[in-house]
């Protein structure tokens, strides 16, 4: 699907759900696509993309960025300890703060540099034990802790279960958010992201409907 029919979509959900124009962004999810179908969204126009590895990300966008001036990418994916630096040195956002250690290490590193990227704490909705995230049991004690590092926490981020209603998921994601005084809400991927802009969604992930399906390898 081209990219200015998912740009069109989603203008069409923001005015149906009485949202301002452009208050969604969209993540084009480039993680395992071919360097042309990239360079083409690129050259479209586009400049917000998401990765899910810092290596994958670390071989992609430095050449990127030379050829392409404003390019901003995000990390939706999972951060071991040991990349966060470099991850500091690839992304404009991450979207996967899940777990204290990886806090304490993010508030450490921003200390050193004295910047920080924008982050997303991840809110495993679903309570599911094979995915990351914070319980949302644990997420408001969760994201005083980080608001206490003075990490610049704007806002969270979920995956819902795939056999599940994801509206329920965008809901909860949506009132954690609320409670807690955070504006940003990253959810919503190809297949339901006019269902999580109706639910408030300020970030959606889209990449097959943009690519076309993954290339592996």
């Amino acid at each position: 699907m081209p990219l200015s029919d998912i740009q069109t979509r989603i203008a069409k959900a923001e005015a149906a759900a009485n949202r301002a124009p452009g208050s969604v962004n969209l993540i084009a999810v480039s993680k395992v696509q071919p360097d042309e179908r990239v360079r083409a969204v690129l050259t479209e126009g586009h400049r917000l993309f998401g990765e899910n590895r810092v290596q994958e990300a670390a071989g992609k966008w430095p050449a990127f960025r030379e050829e392409f001036e404003g390019v901003n990418v995000h990390l939706i994916g999972p951060l071991q300890t040991n990349k966060t630096r470099q991850a500091f040195e690839l992304f404009e956002a991450i979207h996967s703060v899940d777990r204290p250690k990886l806090a304490r290490t993010i508030a450490r590193i921003a200390q050193e540099e004295g910047r920080c990227p924008d982050l997303f704490i991840q809110i495993n909705t679903g309570e599911e034990p094979q995915k990351a995230g914070v319980l949302p049991s644990d997420a408001d004690a969760f994201i005083k802790d980080c608001l206490s590092m003075d990490l610049p926490v704007q806002g969270l981020m979920c995956i819902p279960p795939l056999d599940e209603e994801p509206s329920l998921h965008f809901a909860l994601l949506a009132r954690i958010a609320e409670r807690n005084g955070l504006t940003g809400l990253s959810m919503g991927m190809s297949d339901d992201f006019e269902t999580a802009i109706a639910l408030g969604a300020t970030h959606v992930r889209v990449g097959s409907a943009i690519f076309g399906e993954r290339v592996a390898g």
